[in-house]
């Protein structure tokens, strides 16, 4: 099966950047869409921002504007880079990878991002 690997989340200023990244075990040929979702304390998940085999991409209301989510074809890896952060982004973001004619989800292990004010 799939296996994704998340890095890049911390502890961060407000105001400040970081730099998540997802590297897939899968050829991007193969991927319909990656995502970033999130989930803070007490909140359900939600999508942060994706990108669909295409190039296409889309963002949550909330984060448009500061996040920016990006791939390297080659190394089958999704970025997203968040700037300006605020408070409310903290949260434990998750990679998310859908395959080519399916509509099953894979899921990365998480990872925390802090963002102090």
């Amino acid at each position: 099966q799939v296996q994704l690997v998340e890095s890049g989340g911390g502890l961060v200023q407000a105001g400040g950047s970081l730099r998540l990244s997802c590297a897939a075990s899968e050829d991007m040929v193969r991927i319909q869409t990656m995502a970033w979702y999130r989930q803070a304390p007490g909140k359900q998940r939600e999508l942060v921002a994706s990108i669909s085999r295409l190039g296409n991409t889309n963002y949550a209301d909330s984060v448009k504007g500061r996040f920016t989510i990006s791939r390297d074809n080659a190394a089958s890896t999704v970025y997203l880079q968040m700037n300006s952060v605020k408070p409310e982004d903290t949260a434990v973001y998750y990679c998310n990878l859908r395959k080519i004619f399916s509509s099953r989800d894979y899921w990365g292990q998480g990872t925390q991002v802090t963002v102090s004010s």
